[in-house]
């Protein structure tokens, strides 16, 4: 199991395929198996990272306060660890709160962005929709899977869990066989819940890719419209009848964009090689 010690604490992670590299940072409470449909596609034509952050999968667990800006410090350290001097950054939801600070605060480490699901936060940002809501608040008396069901039936568009039981009762079985303990779960909250990052956004200044679901109803689209357009240069995308769990809802089509952004990033041949100074921890 490759672990590797990072700002202070022990980092799971796995590095696939070769080329540029890429490192991806998941959501709250979901490490880094919920990029099961993108890895594939990916690690064929870039050294594709994930990690679980602090928290959750097979990472440490501190029962300490979290924040956004420790978590950010958390992957840029794992990628000096790993000997990369800057990648490609994907982040959804919470991943994506991380990946903007990272890109505010270790701007020399990242060459692009993308931010699938995501927000600025703050106040001036949409919040949850009561449907979504109150479909997670709906868990009284319930077993840890029903409870699993109820969110994604907030997390996925309307009919999809329907149309794909199995795959829904294979991410079921996904975070049941990997929980993550309800006291970091809680941390990971608490550290989204004051992320604030309207008014640095300016400071963004690598290309940047924009992505939502139209039916996104945890962090509704207009907070999409709002970053790309806070961000200089920024491109938006929206996944057409797509939930907040686009990238496994329409994952072909997510791998695409990305790829194709990729491609055109203007990153150098230079991010294959890893810099020959570094601990490496694999």
């Amino acid at each position: 199991m490759p672990r590797c010690r990072a700002n202070g604490i022990e980092l799971y992670y796995e590095i696939h395929g070769s080329g540029e590299p890429a490192l991806l940072i998941e959501g709250l409470g979901y490490a880094s198996w919920q990029w099961f449909r993108q890895v594939d596609a990916l690690a064929r034509s870039h050294r594709t990272i994930i990690f679980d952050n602090r928290g959750v999968g097979e990472s440490d667990k501190p029962d300490e306060p979290y924040s956004i800006d420790l978590m950010a410090d958390d992957a840029a350290a794992l990628l000096s660890r790993l000997g990369f001097a800057k990648a490609h950054i994907l982040g959804t939801s919470m991943g994506g709160f991380i990946a903007q600070k990272l890109a505010l605060r270790h701007p020399e480490r990242v060459c692009s962005l993308v931010l699938a699901c995501t927000s600025f936060g703050g106040p001036h940002s949409l919040p949850i929709t009561p449907a979504a809501l109150e479909s997670m608040q709906k868990i009284a008396a319930l077993t840890p899977a029903q409870v699993i069901r109820q969110g994604f039936r907030a997390a996925f568009s309307p009919g999809f869990m329907a149309r794909e039981p199995s795959l829904v009762e294979q991410l079921v079985d996904r975070r049941l066989n990997k929980p993550t303990p309800r006291f970091a779960w809680e941390r990971q909250f608490a550290a989204g819940a004051v992320f604030d990052v309207e008014k640095d956004l300016g400071q963004i200044r690598v290309p940047t890719l924009v992505l939502t679901g139209s039916e996104d109803i945890v962090i509704p689209p207009q907070n999409s419209v709002l970053l790309a357009e806070r961000i200089s240069g920024a491109r938006l995308f929206t996944f057409p009848g797509a939930g907040h769990l686009f990238f496994i809802e329409q994952a072909e089509e997510f791998n695409r964009q990305v790829l194709s952004f990729w491609r055109e990033s203007g990153c150098g041949s230079e991010l294959v090689r890893r810099t020959p100074d570094a601990e490496s921890c694999d």
